[in-house]
């Protein structure tokens, strides 16, 4: 078997664990929602160099429940080092009363434009491939339909060491009608000399 073919095989293997009926025995019930983001009251926000908010669900035409749900910052302060972000992102999928979930503590946040990529260590998770895997994402905020991209579906979050600052491209459709999401663009001061 190929390289490529077994990345996509452990991919998949690793997406079924977390929707109908791997490893992950977890009620959609009895595991906590994503976390939404907090609100911004008016004036008392902090500047930030970077950010990624929001929450949505994927697309899914079998009627998994799939939600990602992102606080990400890069303070003003840091904004020369995208390693300095703070912050949690969290994801689960759920099918039939089963699947699992994660809750990621940030490590990196960069921005451009409308994509964000965050990347961060697992910190609670009830999916035994993910305990402390680092892991990525990519969002595409836009206003024709977000977009979202994960390292595990070309990486085995046991094996495979995914670097700081490393999403996915943003293959997956959200939801119409669930995306929220809100990308703070990134601007990297440049040297002048």
């Amino acid at each position: 078997m190929n390289r490529r073919t077994k990345t996509l095989a452990v991919a998949a293997a690793v997406l079924l664990t977390l929707g109908a009926g791997g490893i992950a025995a977890a009620s959609a019930d009895d595991a906590p929602a994503p976390a939404a983001a907090p609100a911004v009251v008016s004036g008392a926000a902090a500047p930030e160099a970077a950010a990624l908010t929001g929450t949505a669900k994927l697309y899914r035409p079998a009627g998994d429940d799939i939600t990602f749900a992102f606080d990400a910052h890069l303070a003003a302060k840091d904004r020369q080092d995208p390693m300095k972000a703070t912050g949690t992102f969290r994801f689960s999928h759920y099918k039939g009363g089963r699947g699992g979930y994660a809750e990621v503590e940030v490590d990196c946040l960069t921005t451009g434009g409308k994509v964000a990529v965050v990347s961060g260590t697992v910190v609670e998770t009830d999916v035994k491939e993910f305990r402390k895997a680092r892991v990525g994402v990519t969002v595409h905020d836009d206003p024709a339909g977000d977009r979202l991209g994960y390292t595990w579906m070309t990486a085995d979050p046991q094996k495979d060491k995914v670097p700081p600052c490393l999403g996915g491209a943003p293959f997956e459709k959200v939801r119409a009608g669930t995306g929220d999401f809100r990308v703070v663009p990134w601007e990297f001061v440049y040297p002048t000399e």
